[in-house]
């Protein structure tokens, strides 16, 4: 048996920002306690922007001016301060941030706090943003690939996961771009990077990245989708291995731009790295904790033919949101 330890935990304030390392998180049902709390309203296009399309937020930072109290989330989001790439701090109510943001990405932005969970303001996208989610050529921008390369396989998604993703920026009552909790390893990191030093975590924000020692194979989280992972006192369920889209390769303070590991990402994982989970059990993870997996058991033929039935349904589902985005629009 491979022993699998807590090697970094993060949070990230601001969603496209960059985050902290800290000690200790606690995951309650909405994922990682006080994580993606705030996000930058694009306000000329309506929606929750993202580091996918204006890349220039990643040159940002975020911390919390206090620890987050038990009761921070939507609607109670804590003071935070933005550092800016020219070295500027500015905190969340003052008004210049919002000017200190447009001027960054050259249109208008602003800061926005996670509203209560029954305001979906934050998260609907109008009609001609539903269709580009599902456009060739946006997703071809939004995962770096060329006219020729295959687009990503989005099977792995749920017909909820996609309906979700048609019809808002980020899933209601948070701000984050598709789960709770989202988990890497370091053994993924040296895969991917096929011999040469291991891949900066940052690339790839995770909230919980877990050391394997020894890996019995490459990508080794990537096994566990389907089955429970037990992270300190939390008990996690893995929906789908994480999809990268062109974010990682992206330049942020310290790291240079790298269209390469877009190639990587295609030839070694088809593009996947890392795992998304829901939460099964609230609890209090700290660094060097013992994680235990429980994999998930292989399915049997009536399962597989389930499961091909279920993937053939979210194909159509989404066949039929594009068919209908483009008659609406």
């Amino acid at each position: 048996m491979s022993s699998v330890t807590v090697s970094q935990l993060w949070r990230f304030p601001v969603k496209s920002m960059g985050g902290n390392q800290v000690d200790e998180l606690r995951i309650d049902r909405r994922g990682v306690h006080a994580d993606r709390l705030w996000a930058v309203r694009d306000v000329e296009k309506g929606v929750t922007a993202s580091a996918r399309r204006v890349p220039a937020l990643l040159g940002c930072s975020a911390r919390y001016v206090t620890e987050p109290d038990a009761d921070a989330g939507p609607g109670n989001a804590p003071k935070v301060v933005i550092t800016f790439p020219d070295g500027r701090e500015l905190t969340g109510d003052d008004p210049a941030v919002h000017d200190a943001l447009s001027g960054l990405v050259g249109r208008e932005m602003h800061l926005t706090a996670l509203p209560p969970h029954d305001d979906t303001s934050q998260h609907r996208m109008s009609m001609n943003d539903s269709l580009a989610n599902f456009s060739p050529a946006v997703v071809r921008q939004d995962f770096g690939l060329g006219d020729a390369e295959e687009l990503p396989d989005t099977s792995v998604f749920s017909t909820r996961q996609i309906i979700t993703l048609a019809r808002y920026s980020t899933p209601p009552g948070t701000f984050v771009d598709l789960s709770p909790v989202h988990v890497l390893s370091t053994a993924s990191l040296r895969d991917l990077a096929a011999g040469g030093a291991p891949y900066d975590v940052r690339r790839f924000r995770p909230n919980v990245l877990v050391d394997v020692d020894p890996p019995k194979r490459e990508f080794p989280e990537s096994a566990w989708v389907g089955g429970d992972v037990t992270v300190g006192k939390a008990v996690l369920r893995v929906t789908n291995p994480t999809i990268r889209c062109v974010v990682p390769t992206r330049p942020q303070p310290d790291l240079d731009l790298d269209r390469a590991l877009t190639r990587q990402l295609a030839e070694r994982t088809n593009r996947f790295l890392g795992i998304y989970a829901d939460v099964t059990t609230p609890g209090v993870v700290r660094v060097g904790d013992t994680v235990s997996v429980r994999v998930a058991s292989p399915p049997n033929a009536a399962q597989r033919a389930a499961s091909a039935a279920t993937k053939a349904a979210t194909k159509g589902v989404q066949r039929l949101l594009e068919k209908t985005l483009l008659r609406e629009s």
